[in-house]
């Protein structure tokens, strides 16, 4: 049963294309801020809280690239940004996930299709529409099983929203709540796609060409105040077939 367990839990051991976990920046990040004592839960927690308010939340900062979607890469902007580094959903899942990796802790990434009922009024009217597609969150294995943690939304945005910040103690999945400090409509699951050893390049894009009109028409996702007609001529989205687990 041991052995099983060992060889079900080997690829959310091992680093692959985004989530490279053996990547010397993400060795130093993991250095910075998961503790070198306690336990795993413990030390998974400490993490949790640097990457949810290290990184402010930004949906706008999606690269055209997929070697930019890397843990590394997201870290090595981190390093040259001027103020408070940014990140979306899955930056900060993926930063968490190969950290998490390359201190021992099993790690997966989650996605699903959300509605964001607060805070996303010009990045939905770009989209053409209220539905997020492929949220990322990250999944841990903790005491023999998956405990599930998002690490998107800073301390000082949920503030601002209105939102309770999402805590985490290793113990109780932490997902986005459906509802406000006054009982408003806050977040909505609508699709899950399940969980992944790493991006799902091919299949993110995909998605996003069927859901977002413009991004299916230009492949370019939106910057605060653009239009569809500027982004025609932005840089384009890069795709690969390159199988990248």
């Amino acid at each position: 049963m041991q052995l099983a367990q060992d060889d079900a839990l080997r690829p959310f051991l091992a680093p692959n294309f985004f989530v490279d976990s053996d990547h010397a920046a993400v060795a130093a990040y993991a250095a910075r801020h998961v503790p070198a004592a306690g336990t795993p839960r413990e030390r998974m927690v400490a993490l949790y809280y640097a990457v949810r308010d290290g990184f402010r939340y930004s949906p706008w900062g999606v690269v055209h690239d997929p070697a930019g979607f890397k843990a590394s890469a997201v870290i090595a902007r981190a390093l040259t940004a001027d103020a408070t580094p940014v990140g979306h959903c899955i930056d900060k899942a993926n930063v968490m996930a190969a950290c998490a990796r390359h201190v021992g802790v099993p790690s997966r990434l989650h996605f699903a299709n959300v509605r964001n009922h607060v805070g996303t009024a010009e990045l939905e009217r770009q989209l053409g529409t209220d539905l997020l597609v492929f949220h990322g969150y990250v999944e841990l294995w903790l005491d023999d099983r998956w405990v599930a943690a998002t690490p998107a939304f800073n301390r000082a945005l949920c503030e601002r929203l209105g939102v309770e910040p999402l805590e985490f103690d290793g113990v109780h999945d932490s997902i986005f709540q459906p509802y406000d400090r006054v009982a408003g409509r806050f977040m909505e699951y609508v699709t899950d796609h399940g969980s992944f050893a790493g991006i799902p390049w091919e299949q993110m894009l995909a998605a996003w060409r069927r859901h977002y009109p413009t991004f299916g028409a230009t492949g370019v996702w939106p910057r605060p105040g653009t239009s569809a007609a500027d982004a025609v001529d932005a840089p384009t989205v890069a795709q690969s077939s390159q199988e990248r687990a």
